[in-house]
């Protein structure tokens, strides 16, 4: 039981953190510089993250570096988010282990009647909806990138995807969820 509750306390979202390999919670940021103003951004979650969450905590970054570089605002040039999806099925027997093959000759069946004819029902005959309960969970996972340009002064108005800095990490930093000290 102490085993399950401390994988449980370790099941936590990715919080804001730079993405470094053995971390306690995966996943995180990370940038590439492509020019003197040009960054790649990606931000990439854990199966506990939201694509929600992925997605700010990218623009926060973006914002965040281009403040640390000396400029005013950002525009998002290039934008892509990748979900990963995998569905996990896990069949287990009612009947195992209690009536498994050293009882071979005991197992709860049941005779029924229909069209005429006898039949015989065990949980080792060919229905799985009776002898077999199965688990089925999908699971996501949410990596967001973009290319940003940054820019010094005012932010020009006629640009699309133009976001001011340090207005994103003030309407942002309420809701970023920052690591936890080990």
């Amino acid at each position: 039981m102490l085993m399950t509750l401390l994988l449980l306390a370790c099941a936590t979202a990715t919080p804001y953190q730079p993405e470094i390999a053995g971390q306690r919670v995966s996943g995180g940021y990370s940038e590439t510089r492509l020019g003197e103003t040009r960054y790649r951004v990606r931000f990439a979650g854990n199966t506990l993250t939201s694509r929600n969450t992925v997605e700010d905590y990218l623009l926060y970054r973006a914002a965040e570096l281009t403040v640390q570089s000396g400029y005013d605002w950002f525009r998002i040039t290039d934008h892509t988010t990748e979900a990963d999806r995998r569905t996990y099925v896990e069949r287990f027997s009612r009947y195992d282990p209690w009536y498994g093959s050293s009882y071979v000759y005991w197992r709860p069946h049941w005779r029924y009647y229909r069209g005429g004819v006898w039949s015989t029902w065990h949980p080792y005959g060919r229905d799985p909806f009776w002898s077999y309960n199965s688990d089925v969970r999908t699971v996501e996972r949410f990596e967001a990138e973009a290319e940003i340009m940054m820019h010094r002064g005012p932010m020009r108005t006629d640009t699309a995807r133009a976001f001011d800095a340090r207005k994103v990490l003030d309407d942002l930093r309420p809701s970023i969820k920052w690591p936890e000290d080990e």
